[in-house]
C-alpha cells in the first residue's frame, strides 16, 4: 500500500511541475488526469509531503479558493506568489479561473 501511495504522489508531483507560470490547476483536475477522480483530498496530501521547488502554490480548489494556504510559510504566502505571477482574483482568497485555469492533458498543453 505504501509503494501505491509513494507512486500516486510521484505522479501528482510531476504534473504540478507541469503548471505553467501564471496559470493554476485544481486537486480534482489532477486527480482527474490520473484517473483518479475522487481523489481530490489525496492529491492534497501530496502537496503536503511535495519535495521544495514544486509551484504548490498554482494549486486551488474546484471554486478557485486558496484552500492550502495554510500548508505554507505564511497565510499570505500563496496569494502572493500567484500575484507576482500576475493572477488574478476575484475576491479575497479566490483565483479566477475563468482567466488562469490550466487542466493537465488538455488540448493546448498537449500542442507543446
Amino acid at each position: 500500500m505504501q509503494a501505491e501511495r509513494t507512486d500516486f504522489f510521484e505522479r501528482v508531483w510531476c504534473i504540478v511541475a507541469q503548471i505553467p507560470y501564471g496559470k493554476v490547476t485544481t486537486y480534482g483536475h489532477i486527480a482527474a488526469a490520473l484517473g483518479a477522480r475522487r481523489s481530490a483530498r489525496i492529491v492534497g496530501w501530496a502537496l503536503q509531503a511535495a519535495p521544495p521547488g514544486l509551484p504548490c502554490h498554482r494549486v486551488v480548489n474546484s471554486n478557485g479558493w486558496l484552500t492550502g494556504k495554510n500548508h505554507f510559510p505564511s497565510p499570505t504566502f500563496m496569494e502572493e506568489r500567484l500575484r507576482s505571477e500576475g493572477v488574478r482574483f476575484i475576491g479575497p482568497d479566490r483565483v479566477d479561473l475563468k482567466l488562469h485555469l490550466w487542466v493537465p492533458g488538455s488540448e493546448s498543453e498537449m500542442k507543446r
